[in-house]
């Protein structure tokens, strides 16, 4: 496979100049990427016009005694991606996906995705939450993320508040002040 040149050693969160989830047409499919490869996908749906999300944080690491930031997709392993099945087709023909998982809950997982978004865009600290968030269900009432939705797995005079990604049964960790939360309905 030919080495391609880059202008960054990071692509856009979303492909195609598009800034908002909500903004990409068509069928949502979940891509399973080989190790480590979502960021090398995500370069080649941007050269061959698939619309993409790939939600990523930074995380600071210690390395030959140098503190280094390195920007991580969020989900490791995964890659959104929107499009009919022949960008389906196109998604699997870059050699990097292991599989694409259909999503049954289109409305369901664009809101998702979307409030994933908000809470990368509002810079509020967010984290990887690997297993099922068990507890009740509230609404954020006030602040840069109001309106999400999520399950709140500790709380305290700040909550941690999980935005479920439920085709992955993984979610994003948030913590917000406590008194901002609100029973969702």
């Amino acid at each position: 496979m030919a080495v391609i040149a880059r202008r960054a050693d990071n692509p856009p969160v979303l492909g195609l100049g598009v800034h908002r989830v909500v903004d990409l047409d068509g069928r949502w499919w979940v891509g399973h990427t080989r190790s480590r490869c979502e960021k090398a996908s995500a370069w080649e749906f941007e050269e061959r016009g698939i619309g993409y999300f790939l939600p990523m944080i930074w995380k600071t690491h210690i390395s030959s005694g140098k503190r280094r930031r390195s920007l991580l997709p969020l989900f490791p392993s995964y890659i959104f991606f929107c499009g009919d099945e022949t960008v389906r087709q196109m998604a699997l023909g870059t050699n990097r996906l292991c599989q694409v998982i259909p999503v049954a809950e289109q409305d369901r997982f664009v809101s998702e995705l979307a409030g994933i978004e908000q809470a990368l865009a509002s810079r509020t600290p967010v984290e990887l939450y690997r297993h099922a968030a068990v507890g009740r269900r509230c609404r954020i009432a006030s602040g840069s993320l109001k309106g999400l939705e999520g399950v709140v797995v500790s709380r305290g005079r700040r909550a941690r508040l999980v935005l479920e990604v439920s085709m992955l049964g993984q979610g994003a960790l948030v913590e917000i002040e406590a008194d901002l939360l609100e029973p969702a309905e």
